[in-house]
């Protein structure tokens, strides 16, 4: 009898879960900053994310407003992530203007913490390994730090340059705020 309680909750959460991905994406949006421009869209969010997770294990990041800036200013190359939903924005509202001038590809994404349906979960929702439904995307974890961050920059490596190219290429072709 347990069993089949299980899988009727699973089941109501798969439900609830497939339009999920969409509303909270939805809902973060609505949460952005004025200067939350160029947005990356929900595609490009996750390949950036990923793209974070790379550089991470390679250690080839710099995170947080005060790192960045000073590598910026040193001139160093990659693209620049940044988190749609940080306050106050004067925290780092100077540094699309810096990325800008040294013609670096920027994008916000929308929050510091985004959560999203995992897909494997729904193909498993039966087995042990489907215990949250859910996963969190922190921009701070997923580049290996503790602490939640609202300014990465992603550089250039051989072991991820393929998907580096793809998420500099799109991010590249985001339109510039006016």
């Amino acid at each position: 009898m347990t069993k089949v309680k299980k899988e009727k909750v699973s089941e109501e959460g798969e439900e609830a879960g497939t339009g999920g991905t969409d509303r909270s994406y939805q809902e973060l949006i609505a949460h952005l900053n004025p200067i939350a421009q160029p947005l990356a869209s929900k595609k490009l969010s996750k390949k950036l994310y990923k793209c974070v997770k790379k550089a991470a294990k390679v250690k080839n990041i710099r995170r947080g407003v005060k790192e960045v800036q000073k590598f910026i200013n040193k001139g160093e190359k990659g693209i620049v992530v940044m988190a749609g939903d940080t306050l106050p924005i004067d925290v780092y509202s100077h540094l699309p203007v810096m990325c800008e001038d040294r013609s670096l590809p920027y994008a916000y994404i929308p929050s510091k913490v985004w959560r999203f349906l995992r897909e494997e979960t729904v193909k498993t929702a039966f087995s042990k390994e489907s215990a949250s439904k859910h996963a969190l995307l922190d921009l701070g974890s997923s580049a290996g730090s503790k602490r939640p961050t609202c300014v990465i920059l992603i550089k250039p490596h051989e072991e991820y340059q393929e998907a580096y190219d793809e998420c500099l290429q799109e991010v590249s072709s985001l339109p510039k705020p006016l």
